[in-house]
């Protein structure tokens, strides 16, 4: 959903992106080491820092592309290594979380599960030829939910609200599996 802002983000990040002489791969390494910084803070329970950890990281995600594309230095390596770093910046976030004792571990692990299994439908759909960036919940919006989930949790000081966002990225994460394999099977038998 997310993803059709796009353009507008690219409006904002292309101008920096230019101005960036840094290896586009060193850029998703520094927004991987920042989500392991957000994920020590979340299991301090340092909720505000946290948040700003994600969405610092997040930026650090959106550059680490433009920088790319800006300097003509897109690789297939590249790719590969933005996606790994995601599902690590992914898993170290929601341990955090887990760790700082925000959400009980077992629905963590669900989220956890779901993300990750968000990206396995996509990645195996497009291994035949489907192109497959459908659905609910991609990556950008879980990461908004956890974001304003602790941002809200810090300022009206209800933990719980943690939990919420944990199990709110549960169950879109699913909802968006279950959305990504009913378009692939709509592709492949028309």
């Amino acid at each position: 959903m997310l993803n059709k802002l796009r353009p507008q983000v690219k409006r904002f990040t292309d101008p920096i992106a230019q101005n960036i002489r840094i290896d586009p791969n060193i850029i998703t390494i520094i927004g991987l080491l920042i989500s392991l910084l957000a994920a020590y803070l979340f299991s301090q329970r340092e909720l505000l820092w946290g948040a700003v950890m994600i969405l610092l990281s997040g930026f650090f995600d959106v550059i680490d592309g433009a920088v790319a594309r800006n300097h003509s230095r897109q690789t297939i390596f590249g790719g590969i290594l933005d996606s790994t770093a995601d599902r690590f910046a992914d898993a170290f976030i929601i341990i955090g979380i887990i760790a700082g004792g925000y959400v009980n571990w077992i629905w963590g692990i669900l989220a956890l599960h779901a993300a990750f299994s968000v990206s396995y439908v996509r990645a195996r759909a497009e291994v035949d030829g489907v192109q497959c960036d459908v659905g609910i919940a991609e990556r950008a919006e879980r990461l908004v939910i956890l974001l304003v989930g602790a941002f809200l949790a810090y300022l009206l000081q209800m933990d719980f609200i943690m939990t919420l966002a944990v199990l709110l990225v549960l169950v879109l994460g699913y909802i968006t599996v279950a959305q990504r394999l009913y378009h692939s099977y709509k592709q492949l038998n028309p």
